[in-house]
């Protein structure tokens, strides 16, 4: 499953963040200068660490820049926290207190969001002393220069990965030997020569827990349903289809879709079913914001732009005003708005989805996702909930 855990490298200017990275990642992914302030913005770098799997290396600029575009710096960093799933916080040891206010103040951050971290001190070979036990709980000395403890290191890093908690895509609702059928349209919206990220990982899933996926387009469904021999288990379909499919689906089969499977992947699923209903108080003038999480070319029918705005002014028969953000472009004040509608989050990792339904909660924003607002509008979203055993 494409799902890479994320882990940002924090600290002073001049702490050894990169050198770290580079360290770890045995490669020069980031310059290294003896010149405070050398990395200005945030710079990724994927990998494999095992038994994490893949991961998103991010190393950031210094927290205490006092540089000209420092504080501007700073807020970029401070904005990587709403991404991070592991924290890893790097204090020079040659510093007189390396483990001082700004330090001690980007912890809390990371308590207050919950997330796991460890601290590092780094530069321990330039120290008179050999490198001893880490003064303070949850830490590590190092040396990114000699390259001392980072197989420890990588050690630990793995250990907090595994505290994280992964909840199951489509294992737990399926069973080896089902018949799942996924239907993935592919017209114009589609992008060219690839199943979107959602489709890939439910697939994928799938084949891990032996069940026996079978692809169709919504014009085929019907006679794949009567071609195969044993009765399928479950329907998932891309949500712009679900009129379609709802109708071709016998009730006797369990159908949902794949956005509803990713925001219960997310933990964004209670929320926006609590959300949904916004729709319907909805008013002329009104405001919505359709976010998406990727930043993919928009094509003639596309979704999120075309397709969501024409669906809700015919069911809410109501003049509303449409705004778009898509990547990491979410506005920080939705005050303008009546109600947030987001894609299923597939390029978005658990942390980031969950920031924005926290910014959406703080600022009394509802916010919900394209499938369940399709299903709600075709007044088939009981039904769609139903193999997931929730109730509207």
């Amino acid at each position: 499953m494409l799902q890479r855990t994320t882990i940002s490298f924090f600290g002073r200017t001049n702490a050894g963040k990169s050198s770290l990275v580079n360290a770890l990642t045995n490669q020069n992914m980031s310059i290294v200068s003896e010149i405070k302030g050398t990395t200005t913005d945030p710079v990724k770098k994927v990998m494999e660490l095992l038994p994490i799997g893949p991961i998103t290396i991010i190393d950031t600029p210094g927290f205490d820049d006092e540089s000209e575009l420092g504080s501007k710096r700073i807020e970029k960093t401070l904005e990587i926290l709403n991404q991070t799933q592991i924290a890893v916080l790097v204090c020079d040891a040659k510093e007189k207190n390396p483990l001082d206010e700004k330090e001690k103040i980007l912890i809390e951050k990371f308590k207050e969001k919950e997330i796991p971290y460890i601290i590092i001190f780094n530069k321990c070979d330039s120290l008179d002393s050999v490198i001893q036990q880490a003064p303070i709980e949850n830490s590590i000395c190092v040396s990114a220069k000699k390259a001392i403890n980072i197989d420890e290191l990588k050690k630990r890093i793995a250990e907090l990965g595994s505290t994280l908690k992964m909840r199951p895509l489509i294992s737990d609702l399926v069973k080896p030997g089902e018949v799942v059928v996924l239907v993935i349209p592919i017209d114009e919206s589609a992008p060219k020569d690839r199943l979107i990220l959602p489709q890939q990982m439910v697939l994928r899933e799938l084949l891990e827990t032996k069940t026996v996926p079978i692809c169709s387009q919504v014009e085929n469904l019907e006679s794949v349903l009567k071609t195969i021999s044993k009765k399928a288990s479950l329907v998932i379909t891309d949500s712009q289809a679900f009129e379609k499919v709802s109708k071709i689906v016998p009730d006797n089969i369990p159908l949902t879709s794949f956005s509803i499977i990713m925001a219960r992947f997310k933990g964004s699923l209670e929320y926006s079913l609590k959300c949904v209903k916004s729709l319907d108080r909805l008013g002329d003038g009104d405001k919505i914001l359709i976010s998406e999480g990727c930043t993919h070319h928009r094509q003639c029918k596309d979704i999120g732009t075309v397709k969501m705005p024409s669906w809700i002014q015919k069911y809410t028969d109501k003049k509303i005003e449409f705004k778009f953000s898509s990547g990491a472009d979410f506005p920080k004040n939705l005050s303008e708005f009546s109600l947030v509608i987001h894609c299923g989050g597939c390029m978005l990792n658990e942390m980031q989805m969950k920031n924005r339904i926290i910014q959406c909660k703080e600022q009394g924003i509802p916010i919900t996702n394209y499938g369940m607002t399709i299903a709600y509008m075709n007044e088939i979203l009981p039904r769609a909930l139903r193999p997931l055993n929730i109730e509207l």
